[in-house]
């Protein structure tokens, strides 16, 4: 079957809010198969991995089955107060997915109510910079959020902890099976500290992700890691440049969509001069109102990047 491209959807509450059990997860899966043997940059792997982020906001039983669907037989749920994740694995490869930050609707209130929540989020957000225990330091909070899940309490139990469950099932039958990992919003912070955590081996695609640590964190990251920003996206633009460092390749959606590579901030300027500055703008506002721009969320949203992979792959 040709692959054709997918028209973006209106921008509804329905379809920026998560989970979205109306969207068809790994429709070309079985056309466009994962290509696990490549440790350098694959837009069909971008397409497999932003599916698996998008589908970890979703709950396991309507996500298992749909990995599974994908011919992803074993999946597993990690579960810690504020942290989830996905594993799902083949015989041949692993995808490791996180769930990013939930959003959702305010009791007795209209859905414009979702910027502030996320603003809130945005806000609150903590940003003190700890040891990282290996190189650098990096945000706190989204380290002890990896800790829920990681290795709870020092326990190498595999059922209650995710890194020993990796290493039993990254080494099974006599076969070293690849783990990639990925992660949309907060999830692609949390990835980013597994990958890094996990180290040799491990594969790291991140969607709409807020940076984690320092430049010592970033200068020192040895996993291969492709980041990719869609438009303005206010999340990827905290905490604030200084002493937080991006780690991995970026991977720029600009405002027609196109995916490039690398672009430097004078690019991004040219392309999108006027929702730069009205975005600015407007995150000054954040501050006084506690208000998302309504363009800044559309962004961020996971179905946005997920569309805008695939066509790119299409193209």
């Amino acid at each position: 079957m040709r692959a054709t491209k997918k028209t973006l959807t209106e921008h509804s509450l329905a379809n920026l809010l998560v989970p979205n059990e109306h969207y068809n997860y790994f429709e070309c899966r079985h056309e466009h198969p994962f290509r696990y043997q490549f440790n350098n940059f694959e837009m069909i792997n971008a397409w497999w991995l932003v599916e698996a982020a998008f589908l970890a906001y979703a709950e396991p039983p309507f996500a298992e089955p749909r990995f599974q669907d994908a011919g992803l037989p074993n999946v597993k749920f990690f579960s810690g107060n504020s942290t989830q994740c996905y594993v799902a694995h083949n015989d041949d490869f692993i995808i490791v997915a996180f769930r990013g930050s939930e959003v959702r609707k305010r009791a007795g209130t209209n859905g414009r109510d979702i910027r502030y929540i996320v603003a809130d989020w945005w806000i609150d957000l903590n940003t003190d910079l700890v040891d990282s225990g290996r190189d650098g330091s990096v945000h706190s909070g989204f380290k002890e959020a990896l800790k829920e899940v990681w290795d709870p309490q020092g326990r190498a139990d595999e059922d209650k902890a995710l890194k020993p469950y990796l290493d039993t099932i990254s080494n099974t039958d006599g076969r070293r099976r690849s783990v990639w990992f990925t992660g949309h919003s907060l999830g692609g912070a949390l990835a980013t500290l597994a990958a890094d955590q996990y180290g040799s081996g491990a594969e790291l695609y991140t969607f709409g992700s807020p940076r984690v640590g320092d430049r010592t964190f970033a200068d020192h990251f040895r996993v291969n890691a492709y980041r990719f920003v869609n438009n303005d996206d206010v999340v990827t633009k905290v905490p604030l440049p200084g002493s937080y460092r991006h780690v991995g390749q970026m991977k720029y959606i600009d405002s027609e969509g196109v995916i490039l590579d690398n672009p430097s901030l004078w690019v991004r300027l040219k392309a999108n001069f006027r929702r730069v500055v009205r975005n600015t703008f407007n995150l000054g506002l954040l501050r006084l109102r506690r208000v998302l721009p309504e363009n800044a969320l559309i962004d961020h949203a996971p179905i946005y990047y997920a569309i805008h992979v695939w066509n790119n792959r299409v193209r």
